[in-house]
């Protein structure tokens, strides 16, 4: 299939060769390519049911003439999994995962890296560079030394030494930069300039963000496996499925760049009738693109010194990155959001313990960010959403590469602040039981008490009881007196008022903490009856909110 390379900038069209980075024209970086849509919105559905599901599924729509069997990995076609019990917890049951962690290195990069490969490959090119927070490395260098490609990998000094490790396995030089990593892409960038190489540059590197593109298309199809397709105008073929959003955690913003681009082009094809909202979001410490766009700024002014532990997303200059996705992103109706180290370290446990899902930090900001834009309610409770968990990283043992696999380059411009533990959430979450190291929870819904079971069990090692009706958790209750019960009041026989009652009228559990949860509005002699009863109570509607851990917390304090 053919396809050129357009300038954003002049509008100026030319064949695709990977070592042609700039525009002939003006010189701009900044090309996206172009494919014959019209002539496959008829012939690629035709195509797809014979064809692995696989990033190279759609190779029509790719910037590589003759995709080479010999260098895959078997990268793409990650599953898309539904988030049940965050569902529940949100409020919000149609929530998807599109588990990036399942490609050969473990995260959504191998896709850019499989592309880009390939076309360099095609292209002859045996050595190249890029900069790295870690995942683009180690994709990059396995799939480099797949197609006997030369890989010089720039990351920071602070970039966990088990990615670094793992780079090294693969065979390629790693180069340590103690600087931010916008300071290495610049020592990355003056080493590929000196000596001539191909230099990998994110969102400007054109198969790096049409490789992007392939979530979109792999998402609309497993979204219309689900649901089935989209009832379309009378006269037109069924369409597939798209999200009402679509969220990702970034660091310079490619990721959303081709997803973005990707469902443009399936609505320009025909194949989809609507493009979801696009989420953004960003660590608290190193959130240029989020502070600019709350301030209704065109430019994003650059963070110098990123405060941020989760140094995989410390990208504190995205450049016209953030002007690209700024009109996406209001295009779409979507937003961009912040969150703490914190609430992602939180949003780890959250995802682990409820999905079994474990998940890098970088990828629990997106989650961490999606609990906040449920609870502000800019994600609606009817919305389906697709939310990237862009990878998970295994490290190898440490004494498999033995000394010497990585040279040094200190920049005298700064001294680095040490980077501590990504535990916090881990000691936040041992507070709790030891205070409340038993619960019980009482209520005649399964569904409930599992959700219940799952956010405490998300927070820390307690044991918890669990009684179905009035009459069984007074036996309960009575025989392992628990330090806390949380407690429903609409149960069939004996209600939550009548086991209040009974609690209150022995000494030895009168004095029981109870959390009341209630799906029904009381009424108000309902809510006299509980007053200086109990210590909190909560609409079940409302554990989206963090409400029920901060009363457990309070408990504690």
């Amino acid at each position: 299939m053919s396809f050129i390379v357009k300038c954003i900038d002049c509008g100026h069209t030319a064949p695709y060769f990977p070592t042609s980075v700039n525009c002939p024209r003006c010189n701009s970086q900044w090309r996206e390519a172009q494919y014959d849509y019209e002539t496959l919105a008829k012939t690629l559905p035709l195509q797809l049911p014979d064809r692995p599901f696989d990033l190279w599924r759609y190779r029509e729509l790719l910037p590589v003439r003759s995709p080479n069997p010999a260098i895959t990995l078997g990268e793409g076609g990650t599953p898309l999994v539904q988030a049940v019990n965050l569902g529940m917890m949100l409020g919000c049951p149609n929530i998807f995962i599109k588990d990036e962690r399942q490609g050969p290195t473990a995260s959504f990069k191998d896709r850019q890296a499989a592309v880009t490969i390939a076309a360099l490959k095609e292209a002859g090119i045996t050595e190249m560079v890029v900069a790295s927070t870690g995942n683009v490395a180690i994709a990059y260098s396995a799939y480099a030394a797949r197609a006997g490609i030369k890989l010089w990998a720039f990351v920071t000094s602070l970039v966990p030494a088990v990615k670094m490790r793992e780079i090294a396995l693969y065979g390629s030089q790693v180069i340590k930069v103690t600087g931010s990593y916008d300071q290495a892409k610049q020592v990355a960038a003056e080493f590929a300039r000196q000596r001539s190489l191909y230099q990998d540059m994110g969102a400007r590197t054109t198969t790096s963000v049409e490789a992007m593109k392939t979530i979109s298309y792999e998402i609309a199809e497993q979204l219309t496996a689900v649901f089935g397709p989209v009832t379309p105008s009378e006269g037109r073929q069924p369409a597939w499925r798209t999200p009402d959003w679509y969220i990702q955690a970034i660091s310079g913003g490619m990721g959303p760049l081709g997803v973005a681009k990707g469902f443009a082009e399936l609505k320009q094809m025909g194949l989809i009738d609507g493009i979801p909202a696009i989420g953004v979001i960003q660590a608290e410490g190193c959130a240029p693109m989020v502070e600019a766009w709350k301030q209704g700024q065109e430019t994003a002014k650059p963070v110098s010194s990123p405060r941020t532990h989760i140094e995989t997303l410390a990208t504190g200059d995205p450049g016209r990155s953030y002007t690209f996705l700024r009109r996406i992103v209001d295009d779409s109706h979507g937003a961009f959001e912040s969150v703490s180290d914190e609430e992602a370290f939180r949003a780890m446990h959250v995802l682990a313990k409820m999905e079994g899902i474990s998940a890098e930090p970088a990828a629990a900001v997106a989650f961490a960010g999606l609990f906040k834009l449920v609870r502000a309610g800019v994600v609606k409770p009817t919305d389906t959403v697709v939310i990237n968990c862009t990878g998970h990283t295994m490290p190898p043992e440490r004494l498999v590469l033995g000394d010497g696999w990585a040279r040094n380059v200190v920049l005298p411009s700064r001294v680095m602040e040490e980077t501590p533990q990504e535990g916090l959430l881990a000691a936040l979450s041992r507070v709790a039981p030891d205070r409340f190291p038993r619960i019980a929870i009482v209520d005649d819904t399964t569904e409930a008490r599992l959700l219940i079971r799952r956010i405490l069990q998300s927070q820390g090692n307690f044991t918890i009881f669990e009684a179905s009706d009035g009459k069984e958790a007074l036996q309960l209750i009575e025989r392992e007196v628990p330090d806390l019960i949380i407690l429903d009041l609409m149960m069939p026989e004996l209600d939550g008022f009548a086991v209040l009652d009974a609690l209150k009228a022995k000494p030895e559990t009168a004095n029981i903490p109870v959390i009341v949860s209630t799906a029904k509005e009381l009424t108000a002699d309902e809510k006299d009856r509980l007053k200086g009863r109990i210590q909190s109570l909560m609409q079940k509607g409302d554990f989206m909110n963090d409400e029920f851990l901060d009363e457990v917390r309070a408990l504690i304090s």
